[in-house]
């Protein structure tokens, strides 16, 4: 009896074993774990620059798309403690929905509408003015009712 000669040491090059390595067809299996990450991360990346070309679009409040952007990352990680992002964006996402608009556009609005109803200056624009409000519901003209009525009490 000889004794074998030993095998100093075998190196697996690949882990693949070929197209059946499970015993599967190639079609049935399962992705590899990276494959996946890399997926999520580049879906998530054209949902963010989506996102951010939608709010320059829409001139967007910022709460919405990190709402958006929040919520999604929490859906995707809802297994994992990472999860927890969902709720933050949920939260973005109802303030950002019943928020009312910024009030610095209201303010230019109104104070545009104040210096084009300035130029109704005589009582007889004014009487004319009124009688075409008149012909809306309050519901509608309210803001410029009020605007009148703050230009009338202005005056000495």
């Amino acid at each position: 009896m000889r004794l074998r000669p030993h095998r100093r040491t075998l190196v697996v090059w690949s882990r693949y074993a070929g197209p059946d390595s499970c015993g599967l067809p190639w079609f049935t299996q399962v992705a590899r774990p990276r494959r996946i990450r890399r997926c999520i991360r580049t879906g998530a990346l054209l949902t963010i620059i989506g996102l951010m070309r939608l709010a320059r679009a829409v001139q967007a409040d910022w709460r919405l798309p990190a709402g958006v952007v929040l919520t999604m990352v929490g859906v995707m990680l809802r297994s994992c403690p990472a999860g927890l992002v969902m709720l933050p964006g949920l939260l973005f996402l109802v303030v950002a929905i019943l928020d009312p608009a910024s009030p610095r556009p209201a303010r230019t609005r109104r104070a545009e509408l104040e210096r084009e109803l300035g130029a109704y200056s005589t009582p007889a624009e004014r009487r004319d003015l009124e009688a075409t409000l008149d012909l809306y519901p309050d519901g509608v003209t309210y803001e410029l009712r009020d605007i009148l009525a703050r230009q009338v009490a202005g005056r000495p």
